[in-house]
């Protein structure tokens, strides 16, 4: 036996529904976070910790990151 159960509602409607946390707040700081930082607001230190928290396989990750802004600056 298939059961198929369809539910039209929006991504907020489905997020209430589940009773997931709204973050659209934290959503909106870091994307001013990270527009800053590409505006020249931020060191590039924060820039760096922020890709290592992101790189997969730690400084291999890293060094991932790190060629590629390479070859898309040149």
């Amino acid at each position: 036996m298939k059961i198929n159960v369809e539910v039209d509602c929006t991504p907020e409607e489905a997020r209430r529904f589940m009773g997931l946390p709204d973050m659209a707040p934290v959503h909106e700081k870091y994307l001013s976070m990270l527009t800053g930082s590409m505006d020249g607001a931020a060191a590039p230190e924060m820039i760096e910790t922020m890709m290592r928290s992101w790189a997969p396989m730690g400084d291999a990750g890293m060094a991932m990151w790190r060629q590629m802004f390479d070859r898309a600056t040149k």
